[in-house]
């Protein structure tokens, strides 16, 4: 996520051509994106990140709902 805020910011800085980065070339911007599209399409699920940040969700889920069983006997 931080990257694709970084790949916005720069976007929005170039296209208004601010400060020095009205210098910066369009490629680095580029390069960026592709960095961003192979890391979110082969890397993340290679290392497994995807699946385990739908595990955690559901195991955060899992624990509320046996929390409120609980305090529902009550």
């Amino acid at each position: 996520m931080p990257l694709i805020l970084l790949i916005a910011a720069l976007s929005i800085l170039r296209f208004f051509e601010i400060w020095h980065f009205a210098l910066l070339s369009w490629w680095w911007i580029v390069g960026l994106m592709a960095v961003a599209f192979i890391w979110f399409e082969f890397i993340e699920k290679m290392l497994g990140l995807d699946k385990r940040k739908a595990h955690d969700v559901d195991e955060k889920r899992r624990q509320e709902r046996v929390k409120q069983s609980f305090t529902k006997r009550k």
